[in-house]
């Protein structure tokens, strides 16, 4: 996985922890679009980081679960993580936009041509 993606992993997982931090990692895992195995891989991850702190608690069913907690450091990555994103996604609006502005230019002028093209097969014959 590269790096850039990976750092969209892990804004998207601390924005969802950020507001909900005793959700299981199977529901992380839905949200984000990664394997459990991956959305544990990475709570160890930024455990280790100190970016998030795990807090165990009973949840109704009398099982044990986790809150995750962002810490004032995870928070600070979480801006870092957000702004690296929003650069990306500016990045790939703009390289879209200048996409899509040729394209239409490249139809104008077919449609431009395919015009010409008819209007001069239906003059009669001898008249171009």
């Amino acid at each position: 996985m590269n790096a850039l993606k990976q750092r969209e992993i892990h804004y998207r997982l601390l924005k969802i922890l950020a507001k909900k931090p005793k959700m299981s990692q199977r529901e992380m895992a839905k949200r984000v679009g990664v394997s459990l195995g991956k959305v544990n891989f990475l709570i160890s991850e930024l455990t280790g980081k100190g970016i998030l702190k795990a807090k165990r608690f009973k949840n109704t069913r009398n099982k044990a679960g986790y809150a995750y907690i962002v810490t004032p450091h995870g928070l600070e990555e979480k801006t870092k993580l957000a702004l690296g994103y929003l650069q990306s996604k500016i990045t790939e609006y703009e390289t879209i936009r200048c996409q899509i502005v040729d394209l239409e230019r490249e139809l104008e002028s077919d449609k431009t041509v395919l015009f010409s093209k008819r209007r001069t097969s239906e003059l009669p014959d001898g008249i171009a």
